[in-house]
């Protein structure tokens, strides 16, 4: 007798297959998944942001140790950058190039604790609702859809003002940890939304109905047929906190509402406007913080552009048509041109 296979959901032709329906966000996860494949290729993009996020990373983590103490006044204020000083000094006579490298580590520990703070909170808010349902969706989507409406910036700025304002901290006012707190504990309404429509989809797949006709635990059922399909999309979603956090940091800084007890990229460009940098025309303090703020956005995304297109085959096959299209239309104008020509 012929092995049995199970066919795909769709339209039987007349050879005997069957047309695979077009592939939706949601079942492209769930297919990588189970294949295993939850890394994306190699290519332009991702190639180029792993090296911009690799040498700003290095950057970070062997500059402070090299360029010397980011605290000490004791240079001739607002030096342009010469051998000396590399980036010159602040009008308080710190050494530039010092503070951006100890900055570039204080924003990066800023933008991964508060991903993966708000990654957490999307995955409690998102995937419960989304594979249960009923009454726990209905809960936990209303707290989500409040937080979606109200104004992010605004809201950074209260709760911030109000925590670092706040008896009994000690150390952790005004601290980098707690920025980063507070920018997690308000970012993840979004990624939560996505994953909760990821993982309405994923619970109706077979593997899904089996573990439950098996009578499997349901928290079991997320960890281990649930969550795996979402690695891409997780690592998509943490990467989005990462920027939003990074641009977040900056943001509150530069208002005056960024962490004082540690050196950020946000607290540098702080200096400088309250320096009058811009006026004093030394640009060599404000533009580096600025530029290395927007080489990790820039990265970043990149990065997650590549991700996406792993996660959704229809940005992953768009190039391709796209090109398969410039080269009908270019053809389909030569036999024109040759027509008329005839």
């Amino acid at each position: 007798m012929a092995e049995l296979i199970e066919a795909p959901t769709g339209a039987r032709t007349d050879a005997g297959t069957y047309d695979a329906p077009a592939d939706t966000h949601a079942v492209a996860v769930a297919r990588m998944g189970r294949s295993g494949r939850v890394l994306p290729r190699i290519t332009g993009k991702l190639l180029s942001g792993l090296i911009i996020i690799g040498a700003i990373t290095l950057f970070g983590l062997l500059g402070p140790l090299v360029v010397g103490d980011p605290h000490d006044a004791s240079h001739e204020p607002l030096l342009p950058p010469s051998p000396a000083h590399l980036l010159g000094t602040t009008k308080l006579g710190h050494d530039v190039l010092a503070q951006i490298a100890t900055g570039t580590q204080g924003s990066l520990f800023v933008g991964v604790v508060a991903g993966l703070v708000a990654l957490l909170l999307a995955l409690v808010f998102g995937v419960l609702a989304g594979y249960f349902g009923g009454a726990v969706d209905e809960v936990l989507m209303l707290i989500t859809n409040i937080m979606l409406v109200i104004p992010g910036l605004p809201l950074v700025m209260i709760i911030a003002t109000y925590v670092q304002h706040t008896e009994g901290l000690g150390a952790l006012a005004r601290s980098s940890l707690l920025v980063a707190l507070v920018l997690g504990i308000t970012g993840w309404a979004g990624s939560a939304v996505v994953l909760r429509g990821t993982a309405r989809s994923l619970r109706t797949r077979d593997y899904v109905a089996a573990s439950v006709v098996a009578g499997e635990r349901p928290l079991r059922i997320i960890f281990v047929e649930i969550l795996p399909n979402l690695v891409p999309l997780l690592a998509a979603q943490l990467i989005f906190g990462v920027i939003f956090a990074v641009l977040g940091e900056a943001g509150l800084s530069y208002l005056g509402l960024g962490p004082t007890g540690s050196i950020t990229l946000g607290t540098v460009l702080n200096d400088a406007q309250t320096g009058q940098a811009v006026g004093s025309g030394a640009w060599w303090w404000f533009v580096p913080p600025g530029a290395i703020i927007a080489l990790i956005g820039t990265g970043l995304s990149l990065i997650n552009f590549a991700i996406d297109e792993i996660v959704n085959p229809k940005l992953r096959l768009a190039p391709a048509a796209a090109r398969r299209q410039r080269r009908a239309q270019r053809a389909e104008a030569a036999t024109r041109g040759e027509e008329v020509a005839a």
